[in-house]
């Protein structure tokens, strides 16, 4: 599958999921909420983050009896997956509030286990920024290589029909 596509089949399917990515995104940079954070976990489920050095990691939920999400992340690196506990995740989204924007190292999130997937998850997800250096460690090809939904909805509703229907 060419990596241009999102882990989906069509060209249709990846557009309505990044348009599912998109809109949880943006729900979390404005609401700041566990429920939005949460939201956002679930929907990049299987999505290819980049650690702190650079290496590849996706996660996956399991689900319990009552057939929802338990609230641990398996991390797929290895052979061997870890698990990471959603209260990590949580512990490191309060401190983004008292870090700041910029975070410059995983460890600056604080002294959890798990921080370097956090860390390339948060940055994806547009809640920290990284400094250039770390982000060409993290294999970032441009600048701004995460999307920044703040820009993407100043974009007008014609704007943004128009390009869809090209892309369609």
């Amino acid at each position: 599958m060419d990596s241009n596509h999102l882990g989906v089949g069509t060209d249709t399917e990846a557009i309505c999921q990044m348009e599912k990515r998109n809109n949880v995104l943006e729900r979390l940079l404005t609401e700041k909420s566990e429920e939005a954070l949460w939201a956002a976990v679930v929907e990049f489920q299987g999505y290819k983050f980049r650690t702190y050095s650079g290496l590849l990691f996706s996660y996956s939920l399991k689900k319990g009896r009552s057939g929802m999400y338990t609230k641990e992340l398996f991390i797929d690196r290895r052979e061997n997956s870890k698990s990471l506990a959603w209260s990590s995740v949580l512990m490191a989204f309060g401190n983004v509030s008292e870090i700041g924007y910029m975070v410059d190292r995983p460890k600056a999130l604080g002294d959890i286990r798990g921080v370097t997937y956090i860390y390339g998850m948060f940055y994806r997800f547009g809640l920290i920024n990284v400094p250039d250096a770390v982000k060409a460690k993290m294999g970032c090809v441009e600048k701004n290589d995460t999307i920044d939904i703040r820009k993407i909805t100043e974009v007008s509703d014609e704007d943004y029909s128009e390009q869809r229907r090209t892309v369609l």
